[in-house]
């Protein structure tokens, strides 16, 4: 039904969409429900006492300080540590490379903000990001979907894709989400090699980067681009703009990521975000900064690399056990999620309904395709639900699949 606000909303708000995520987490909120849906990470974990005597040092120590404005890139000393910890990855950058967002969802935004024009097209993998999409969309960004495989976005089809003219490259190399594949090493240099030749920027999204609890470590985007171009010390001046986040590796409800990138960006994002929130949070700077500086952090990363993988471990074994033949998926080596792929014939948003009845749900894969398709693929998360859920949630999940096929 039409109301009197309707004509009066701007243009944009008619490429905004909610979140399908969002809208499968209110229906599936009841507590008989085991929830595959959400990429959340496993709450027993968080550093519950770290954070109570964080708090209280703050405000003993600084409380002027911690309830006060800060400036729009973000705490001193946070970023600082960022930098530092993003030299330890394989990149030398200063402070002026460096500013805090409110989430890494805002820091999408902030770049949508000072990129994106209408009818702007942005490269991406198929599937990638929803909130990448959904950020984006509403500044009137079109897409340039490259398909993925098992080792990340196939770069012998991205030359192709380049002569489009796409304003940006959007990429997530490490356990991506939706599918926890990892981007190869020989893809990231081809990528970032392609990027410099048709002088296209690349958005290197990296919340997941530190989960890895299988395999080796490779090597990061933005350190491969500030290698080509032999920026080994001071102010890295290339051509990736890197993103990542406290939400996986601390906790979600800080609401606190980091973006790095040239100063000449990290300017105009400042300016974008003077007009959001003139700064985030100065006190949950601080309370994150006084948790992590000690070492603490590192220390916290294997507990949780070590209960992801054990939960992988246990999803995998579980879908090997309970689910039908003629269903695959992916054997991701760290992050949050899997990707099932069912028979052509099925449908997962369909078969939601179902799994639901049977007290069991997933995330349909087809909102992660920008250009359409995916109509047979699913997304799993192993990092919330406890072992015991795990394997019964497989269990309600192939007696869905099984009926389903059926």
């Amino acid at each position: 039904m039409e109301t009197l606000w309707d004509h009066r909303f701007a243009q944009r708000t008619q490429a905004m969409t909610s979140s399908v995520i969002r809208e499968i987490l209110k229906i599936t909120a009841q507590p008989d429900v085991i929830s595959f849906a959400g990429g959340l990470p496993a709450p027993e974990i968080f550093p519950v006492r770290e954070f109570a005597e964080a708090c209280d040092t703050v405000l003993k120590e600084k409380p002027s300080e911690a309830l006060q404005y800060g400036i729009t890139e973000g705490y001193l000393p946070l970023r600082e540590f960022l930098a530092r910890k993003t030299a330890r990855d394989g990149v030398t950058v200063e402070t002026d490379n460096v500013m805090i967002t409110t989430g890494s969802q805002q820091a999408l935004d902030l770049i949508g903000k000072i990129f994106i024009n209408p009818g702007d097209k942005i490269l991406v993998e198929s599937p990638t990001y929803l909130g990448a999409l959904q950020a984006w969309s509403a500044y009137g960004a079109e897409y340039i979907a490259v398909p993925a495989d098992e080792d990340g976005m196939q770069t012998d089809e991205l030359e192709a894709a380049l002569r489009s003219g796409p304003k940006l490259i959007y990429i997530l190399p490490n356990f991506q989400n939706p599918t926890g594949v990892t981007l190869s090493l020989a893809r990231r240099r081809r990528l970032i090699e392609l990027a410099d030749k048709y002088g296209v920027p690349v958005v290197e999204d990296d919340p997941y980067g530190a989960l890895r609890f299988e395999g080796d470590h490779i090597t990061s985007v933005v350190s491969l681009d500030a290698q080509m171009r032999g920026q080994c010390s001071g102010c890295y001046t290339g051509n990736v703009i890197y993103l990542s986040t406290f939400s996986k590796i601390l906790a979600p409800g800080l609401r606190l990521a980091w973006v790095v990138a040239p100063p000449q960006v990290i300017f105009r994002m400042a300016q974008a975000k003077q007009g959001s929130d003139l700064h985030t949070s100065t006190f949950t700077q601080m309370v994150a900064y006084q948790v992590a500086c000690d070492g603490f952090l590192d220390r916290h990363l294997d507990v949780i690399r070590s209960v992801y993988h054990r939960r992988r471990d246990i999803m995998l074994d579980s879908m090997k056990s309970t689910f039908p033949e003629g269903v695959h998926w992916t054997r991701p080596e760290g992050g949050l999620f899997l990707w099932v792929t069912l028979p052509e014939s099925l449908n997962a948003t369909k078969m939601l309904a179902a799994a639901v009845e049977n007290k069991v749900a997933f995330v349909p894969g087809t909102p992660f395709f920008p250009a359409g398709g995916g109509e047979n693929t699913l997304r799993l998360n192993y990092s919330n639900a406890t072992d015991d859920g795990i394997r019964e949630g497989m269990a309600r999940l192939g007696k869905t699949l099984k009926q389903f096929i059926k």
